[in-house]
């Protein structure tokens, strides 16, 4: 039902998923959908910890065998990418907080803050650093990924070149740390 949830709400927004639209999707009376979550929050919030997840795994994978500017590279790219292609759950993600340890969404962020701190293992970032750090790169990505799903860039400048010199300036300032 989570799949579902989320795959709608890649095509509709998280905004307009509603769980009668889901029931007719999934081809069920919306009240047979409270057999499998307790109501829309419960299920955005299970669309949220799926995004991370999968958001991870991307950048996880990517990271795998690179350091510095190329780890660097391949975590922003698989990042961006799986906001582009998954923008309703993602969206999902935003503005909710995990409402203890044993929430899903919990462990799921911690995976995605590892495979960026993976990241900067490739840098000497100071300890006392890594949360600033962690921040901007999540603030480098996440908006230029929302930025760019939602058509914010509409100037002829390639917006691949753009994501690039984005990774370059990420690179040198890390490194001058």
């Amino acid at each position: 039902m989570v799949a579902a949830g989320a795959a709608l709400a890649d095509e509709v927004g998280i905004a307009r998923l509603t769980m009668g639209l889901l029931a007719e999707r999934v081809g069920v009376r919306t009240p047979s959908l409270y057999k499998h979550v307790a109501g829309q929050d419960d299920l955005n919030r299970r669309i949220a910890a799926l995004a991370l997840n999968e958001a991870a795994d991307a950048v996880g994978s990517a990271v795998q065998g690179y350091a510095g500017r190329d780890a660097l590279g391949a975590a922003a790219r698989a990042f961006r990418a799986f906001v582009l292609e998954h923008p309703g759950r993602y969206a999902a993600t935003i503005g909710v907080e995990p409402t203890g340890p044993d929430d899903p969404m919990a462990a799921a962020g911690q995976r995605l803050l590892g495979a960026f701190t993976a990241v900067l293992r490739g840098y000497e970032v100071a300890e006392s650093d890594v949360n600033h750090a962690l921040r901007l790169l999540r603030s480098l990505c996440h908006g230029f990924a929302t930025l760019q799903s939602a058509g914010g860039f509409q100037w002829s400048t390639d917006v691949d070149e753009s994501f690039e010199w984005l990774i370059r300036f990420a690179d040198r300032g890390l490194r001058a740390m």
